[in-house]
């Protein structure tokens, strides 16, 4: 949704990396994009205009005497400048103001958010010239996504190669994002937790860790710096400050206990189990010989974290088998809670597992409770309406 309509002007030099930015025209593309693409006479020999044009649905900009007035076009009507992939010669030029192409030229007339992504060889991308150059560009507020350890082109291995385009498309979707929760520190929570019967079984929950997934990401856009606790899950890690990952209910309450004192807000997104097997066993055991599972009562994160002085701005999850305001109310009670969400686990549209959702939060305000029910969607956009509700009421505060 951030990108919808977005205008984004795409600068390819000529590094061999330049074939991997059709991934990344794709990702801005199904993300609601137009991607106006501009290739310096180098990139010519690593991807051909035709093609970049074909996947980009859009003309094609090399010669800057083509169109005498485009570099001018360009800045004026687009809402990012990403060059991908940026050459060491494209680097030291944009930072001591060198116009002598059309890239160039037009980086200079823009005046909005700027994406870099570099790539070269190791030797070239720590030099002090380029080191000098990224650092002058910093200053002034570029972005820069930082490249890969590996083998390179040259068959050497070193830190230069082009940064995903999954990594690179999230830089510019937080260079259009607005900072709104810069200075808050916010600990999310996501996923099931686990627990072993024996050396190879285990008991968990359907949890997928998707909403707390998406709220860490949301929040990273939006400025915050994001520590998120994830259980076991088969999503890869967004972008955020700090990715921890447990296991076992006791693990996930330690990292929450150790990241609480530093953190403004603590969203617990997670499902962490109830109850685990007792005792366990070391080795497999024989299924013939275990006839019962015996369980005992997990810790609860959200009781204990209530004991911690100074307790951040606190956001409970009531995943419940129908939307049960009461039982959500005597949870909000009982956790002393600042605010909770309430889903629907059964719904078939929404819940465990699915990619959309709806919800219900639950506040209080003069010692009365209010709430506000989403319609079905996304847990993107759920995300977001969780964390502007948050902004609100701490502002409240």
């Amino acid at each position: 949704m951030i990108l919808k309509d977005k205008k984004i002007v795409l600068g390819i030099t000529g590094s061999i990396a330049a074939y991997r930015v059709f991934e990344l025209i794709k990702l801005l593309k199904n993300a609601g994009a137009c991607v106006f693409p501009v290739l310096t006479k180098n990139a010519q020999y690593f991807v051909t205009p035709l093609s970049i044009e074909i996947a980009c649905e859009n003309k094609v900009l090399c010669d800057m005497f083509e169109s005498p007035m485009a570099h001018i076009e360009l800045a004026r009507s687009a809402d990012l400048f990403a060059i991908v992939p940026a050459t060491a010669n494209y680097i030291n030029k944009y930072a001591y103001g060198i116009a002598d192409d059309l890239i160039t030229t037009a980086s200079l007339a823009f005046r909005g958010p700027v994406v870099i992504a570099p790539a070269m060889n190791w030797r070239m991308y720590e030099s002090h010239q380029v080191q000098r150059s990224i650092e002058n560009l910093k200053n002034i507020g570029v972005h820069f996504v930082e490249p890969d350890e590996g083998s390179l082109a040259c068959g050497e291995e070193g830190k230069g190669r082009l940064a995903s385009p999954s990594k690179i498309f999230e830089t510019i979707v937080s260079a259009l994002t607005e900072k709104d929760l810069k200075g808050e520190r916010i600990i999310v929570t996501a996923g099931p937790t686990r627990h072993y019967i024996d050396s190879i079984r285990f008991i968990t929950n359907k949890s997928s860790g998707k909403m707390g997934y998406a709220l860490a990401l949301a929040a990273a856009r939006r400025g915050a710096e994001v520590t998120l606790i994830s259980g076991p899950t088969n999503i890869t890690p967004p972008y955020v400050g700090k990715f921890t990952q447990v296991e076992t209910t006791q693990e996930m309450l330690k990292s929450v206990i150790d990241e609480s004192p530093s953190a403004s807000i603590l969203i617990m997104a997670a499902a962490p189990l109830d109850f685990e097997p007792s005792p366990y066993f070391d080795t497999k055991v024989d299924k013939t010989l275990l006839k019962s599972i015996s369980l005992k009562l997990c810790p609860d994160i959200l009781k204990e974290t209530a004991k911690i002085k100074n307790r951040p701005f606190t956001v409970g999850f009531a995943a419940e088998a129908g939307l049960n305001i009461e039982r959500a109310k005597q949870k909000f009670k009982e956790k002393s809670l600042h605010m909770i969400v309430l889903n629907d686990v059964t719904g078939k549209e929404g819940g465990m597992g699915a990619d959309n959702n709806q919800i219900i939060m639950l506040y209080k305000r003069k010692n009365k409770f209010h709430m506000e029910k989403t319609n079905f969607l996304s847990k993107e956009e759920i995300a977001n309406i969780i964390l502007s509700k948050i902004k609100e009421l701490r502002v409240e505060r």
